[in-house]
């Protein structure tokens, strides 16, 4: 629970069962708005520090970054990141 209360702001009911469908919409309800408050021009206040990774999944499965968000708005680097030369067991 305090894992919960650092990453998320505060506790909740529903933080006590986390395998539970309500928990996880919780979670993904309240990273959803911190990214937004991130990426705000007004500087909106977060609920703790998790934020939603800007990325959207289609149900074919296709990733592909937030419309609007294909950048870090503070470091500039793709959400996608980038091709690389580099072999693979040293990426993943």
């Amino acid at each position: 629970m305090s894992l919960w209360a650092e990453h998320l702001g505060n506790l909740e009911e529903a933080f006590g069962e986390p395998q539970h469908l309500e928990c996880m919409k919780r979670v993904r309800k309240i990273s959803r708005h911190n990214w937004k408050a991130y990426v705000s021009e007004e500087g909106k206040e977060m609920r703790g520090h998790l934020l939603q990774y800007p990325i959207q999944v289609s149900r074919s499965g296709k990733v592909s970054a937030l419309p609007g968000h294909e950048t870090f708005p503070d470091v500039g680097g793709k959400v996608l990141g980038s091709p690389t030369t580099l072999p693979d067991v040293l990426t993943t």
